[in-house]
């Protein structure tokens, strides 16, 4: 199933993210009067289990960064798409304990 096309997903709005590790951990929620007034924020869109199944990065309304995360059965990150703003796109693949298999 390609998590990326959920239709129960839901989207929120964040001022940025924390921490190093995938998925990212987005913070700051936005309600709309606070999207209103920012030129750079992260869209997060959520499957209906509440985990992050893509996140874009925007600036000035053009996508700057984008990942789009699989999980496995057991809610380990299985996979991260990430298209940096270059359109170059960096395929991530993790076992079910989280490690990232060696490419």
């Amino acid at each position: 199933m390609d998590m990326s096309r959920d239709t129960a997903a839901t989207c929120r709005h964040f001022v940025t993210y924390s921490g190093i590790r995938l998925p990212l951990k987005l913070v700051n929620e936005l309600d709309a009067a606070g999207l209103h007034n920012r030129n750079t924020f992260f869209r997060g869109h959520y499957d209906a289990d509440e985990r992050l199944i893509r996140v874009e990065k925007l600036v000035y309304g053009e996508r700057e960064l984008q990942h789009v995360y699989a999980y496995h059965a057991n809610g380990a990150l299985r996979r991260a798409e990430i298209t940096d703003a270059d359109d170059e796109v960096t395929v991530l693949e993790f076992d079910e304990q989280g490690l990232a298999f060696p490419r």
